[in-house]
Order: C-alpha cells, then sequence, then structure tokens
C-alpha cells in the first residue's frame, strides 16, 4: 500500500519520505529472506491467512518484511485477508455499488479509499458521505466550497476518477491544490485556480485556471463537448514530468498543465450548487497506451 489515511490532525504527502520508508523496508525484508524464515516460514498458506486476516494494515505490512513465504501470502490481492480489511474499513454502500467498478481487486479498493477526499481537510459547508468517497454540498448561498484528498503527492505518477453527481452550477471545478490553498471563499468563484496553489479545470465552461487567470480553453479542439452528469473524468498527475492530464471515458484529451511546481500536489474540487455531489476515486499508477 502507497501510504496511509490521513488522520484528523492534516493530509500526508507520498513522495520522498514514503519512498525512503519503502527503501528501509526493502532492507529489513532483504535481511529476513538472506537469514532465512524459521518456524514462520513453516506455517502453511491457509493458516497465515487464516490469521492474517483478523489484522489491520499497519500490520499486514510488518508481516509482509517477515520472509518470502509470508510476503507471498499477501501478494494476492484478493485474498481472504484483503477482503476482511476492505469489509471492516469500507462501508457497504460503496462495495455494493459501481462507485469501485475499475478497481479489480480488495487491496485496490482499500488503497482509493487512503485516498479519497477528507473530511478534515475541507470547507465546513460540505461533508464526505457515508461511502467513504462522495462529496456533499450543503446548500449554503454565496460560498463557494471546496475539499482535498486526504494524500498528496511529490513524486511518481498518479490517477484518479472524479464525477459530478448533481447539478454543475455556474462553476464546478476539478485538479489539484497544495496544503496552502484555499477551499472555501464567498461568492461563486471558480476555487481551484485561483491563486498559485491550485490548477484547476472548469467543467462548466471549459477553461483552465491557475494563479487567478484563465489559461486557456481544454480540450484544445473546436466545439468541445459539455461536460455531462455522471461522466468520469480521469485525471492524470505526473509527478515526474511535472504535468496534469485529463480523460474522458477512453479519450486522451491531452495536458492541461506543464511544469507544476516541486510541491506536495493534492487532488481536489471545487463546487457551488447545493446538495450537489462529487465521487472520487483514486486509481493508483496510470496505464501507459
Amino acid at each position: 500500500m502507497s501510504g496511509a489515511a490521513g488522520g484528523a490532525g492534516g493530509s500526508p504527502c507520498l513522495g520522498a519520505a514514503a519512498a525512503a520508508s519503502c527503501s528501509s523496508a526493502g532492507s529489513t525484508y532483504s535481511a529476513a529472506t538472506a537469514g532465512g524464515a524459521g518456524v514462520a516460514g513453516r506455517l502453511r498458506a491457509r493458516v497465515l491467512e487464516h490469521i492474517f486476516s483478523y489484522l489491520e494494515l499497519a500490520d499486514l505490512m510488518n508481516c509482509s518484511l517477515v520472509c518470502w513465504h509470508w510476503n507471498n501470502v499477501l501478494a494476492d490481492e484478493n485474498s481472504e485477508v484483503w477482503r476482511s480489511l476492505c469489509t471492516r474499513n469500507l462501508g457497504d454502500e460503496a462495495l455494493r455499488s459501481d462507485i469501485l467498478c475499475n478497481l479489480p481487486t480488495y487491496k485496490g479498493k482499500l488503497k482509493a479509499y487512503q485516498h479519497a477526499l477528507s473530511s478534515h481537510d475541507c470547507s465546513r459547508n460540505v461533508y464526505v458521505k457515508k461511502n467513504g468517497f462522495t462529496l456533499h454540498r450543503n446548500p449554503i448561498a454565496q460560498s463557494t466550497d471546496g475539499a482535498r484528498g486526504k494524500i498528496g503527492f511529490s513524486e511518481g505518477r498518479h490517477a484518479w476518477e472524479i464525477w459530478w453527481e448533481g447539478p454543475l452550477g455556474t462553476v464546478a471545478v476539478i485538479g489539484i491544490a497544495t496544503k496552502r490553498a484555499a477551499m472555501q471563499c464567498q461568492g461563486y468563484v471558480a476555487l481551484l485556480g485561483s491563486d498559485d496553489q491550485s490548477w484547476g479545470w472548469n467543467l462548466v465552461d471549459n477553461n483552465l485556471l491557475h494563479n487567478g487567470e484563465v489559461s486557456g480553453n481544454f480540450p484544445q479542439c473546436n466545439n468541445a463537448p459539455k461536460y455531462q452528469i455522471g461522466e468520469r473524468i480521469r485525471v492524470i498527475l505526473d509527478m515526474d514530468d511535472k504535468t496534469l492530464a485529463f480523460e474522458r471515458g477512453f479519450e486522451f484529451l491531452g495536458v492541461a498543465f506543464r511544469g507544476l511546481p516541486k510541491a506536495c500536489l493534492f487532488p481536489a474540487v471545487s463546487a457551488v450548487y447545493g446538495n450537489t455531489e462529487v465521487t472520487m476515486v483514486y486509481l493508483g499508477k496510470p496505464l501507459d497506451g
């Protein structure tokens, strides 16, 4: 798993620190395998799977470093271990609906939950529903309200899906933001892209926004189609190339922003329409081609 769920104190960033942690973990794993597994390596896979199914994520990560045998048991992302952990952490609504339909494994669904929109890093006028993935905006007049994802990124390539399940209103923006970007302001404005700490695509008028300015239309084609309610947009953040791109369906719409800063950037949304809902699902590393 790449990261941990954000707590009430704020949102972590998946980057150099996480990479260092993984590197350290890899050294521990190598040492364990080189030294032999001992009794642990002789336990049957079914016995281990039964024991592991009662553990939480942090314990499972430690178990995967004990020896090759334990690591191999946990490698099956659809095993009873991950199913049990997924069931304990995710609501029935999320698992039974089509919200996670593009994630074929229980481990992938759990990772998406870890990266979902944060109920602690958002405007006071919104809340995350019980399914853990959908943001609901309360009908507050003259306010623009947003939310960040639980985990930000400073390196690597990441993709997530996002879609509106209610009216867009006059402004509906998806994109990315640093931890410093505001998640609420007065009036009905394009909150994402209103300063130098956020980058957004307004789905209402197809404008790209950054630093309070319109940086162009998107996608760059004549008579670009308007966003349709329920349509899933895939956001692709490449922190190695410092670009942000979008896909609609199976169509790559192009790179929207280049030259992103070397900072921790979070998935983000902002909305103005009362009782509208927005869902975000983290997919992991984007597939090439």
